[in-house]
């Protein structure tokens, strides 16, 4: 999103976490907000659809510690009241102005009517840092780096839980492979004469100084005096690349994963910006997940539950043999350690097993006679189903 809507948002309260939270808090809350609003678990419910969106939205930014970084500084410019109105001002004045120690002025005095502001409304020259852009027309410096690229891919389940690496096809701006992304014929851009290569040039006006993108080299330090007859001194080419992605295991539906460098190039050999691959789920038909253990169903007999026993259940891996002990109710979940979904750290989750009465429908003449010996020896017996239901004593 657009950096100059931060403004209006409050990340930290959209997560459910703290200022001071760390990356890993702000993940795991990120995950539980995933999992319990995710529109395949809430059909219909566009308050949970809102959650996730919500959700995802924060996390993109204080879920990166960069962008982090640049949120927090401005919500505490704004909680000063050193951005007065931002956010807010149009095209024409700010509303509040700056406060020095001394006195109040409006910032139009500055820059006059329109000066300073960019066509969103954000600041332009004075917090063209802050956002990585300049400010009026003409001005606006050089990309630091080349656009970030997000993509989606769809894994199924088995798959993300043990993680994989798989091709994906990106199109956009690759390094120019004649001029190896400088943009020069030779090689070597000249250094800006205008700004001896800072990509700023100063000015004062009135009590202050400004640094504003050079209008020569537009930010970049250098200029091409003999452009690449390829890339045209641009540094870079469109084209289609292929490229292989390494999904970690544990990897949940909905999740991003970012590839650091891997998005388009920047121009004139600037760094290249991030992939950031947005990871679909399909659900299995026999697993299930609860953070990071695996949970499964199984259908058992009813003389497997009175009698216990051992049964065979699957797993991401080998299947497994759990022992059933005698008497256990329908409905009972068995604990299976470090059988589930593979950590960060290397560990793994538990292995989570229901069992589940299967009923036959079909029984033959010696099965029914039997079935009836044991319900008559049971009611004999004085066990009584309904004992302790409804009520009853």
């Amino acid at each position: 999103m657009n950096k100059s809507e931060w403004a209006d948002k409050d990340y930290y309260a959209d997560l459910g976490v703290s200022k001071s939270a760390s990356h890993d808090d702000i993940k795991r809350a990120y995950r539980k907000l995933a999992r319990d609003n995710h529109p395949d678990k809430n059909p219909g419910d566009k308050k949970a659809e809102d959650r996730f969106k919500r959700a995802a939205e924060a996390y993109d930014v204080i879920g990166d510690e960069a962008k982090r970084k640049e949120y927090d500084q401005l919500k505490a410019m704004l909680a000063s009241g050193r951005m007065g109105g931002f956010g807010q001002a149009g095209g024409a004045g700010f509303p509040g102005g700056f406060r020095t120690s001394t006195q109040d002025f409006d910032i139009s005095d500055i820059f006059g009517q329109s000066g300073g502001f960019s066509a969103d409304g954000s600041l332009g020259d004075i917090f063209g840092g802050l956002f990585n852009r300049g400010g009026t027309t003409g001005r606006q410096a050089q990309p630091s780096r080349g656009a970030d690229v997000e993509a989606d891919i769809t894994l199924d389940f088995r798959e993300a839980t043990k993680g994989t690496t798989i091709p994906i096809q990106l199109t956009g701006d690759a390094p120019c492979a004649t001029c190896h992304g400088s943009g020069s014929a030779s090689g070597q851009p000249t250094r800006c004469d205008k700004c001896n290569g800072s990509g700023f040039t100063s000015e004062n006006k009135g009590a202050f100084g400004f640094s504003a993108p050079c209008d020569k080299c537009h930010g970049s330090g250098s200029i091409i005096t003999d452009p690449c007859g390829d890339c045209a001194g641009r540094g870079t080419i469109h084209k289609t690349r292929s490229i292989r992605v390494k999904i970690p295991a544990g990897v949940i539906d909905g999740q991003k994963v970012r590839l650091a460098g891997q998005g388009e190039a920047g121009p004139n050999g600037k760094p290249s910006g991030d992939l950031f691959v947005t990871v679909h789920v399909t659900p299995d038909k026999i697993f299930t997940r609860d953070g990071n253990d695996l949970a499964v169903t199984v259908p058992v007999s009813f003389g497997e539950l009175s009698l216990g026993g051992t049964i065979t259940v699957p797993t991401l891996g080998t299947p497994v043999r759990v022992k059933v002990p005698a008497g256990t109710p329908n409905g009972r979940t068995l604990r299976v350690r470090g059988r589930g979904v593979e950590k960060r750290d290397g560990s793994k989750g538990d292995l989570l097993v229901t069992v589940e009465v299967k009923v036959p429908t079909n029984l033959d003449a010696a099965a029914t006679s039997a079935l009836r010996t044991y319900a008559q020896a049971e009611k004999d017996s004085g066990f009584d189903p309904r004992a302790d239901w409804a009520g009853n004593d």
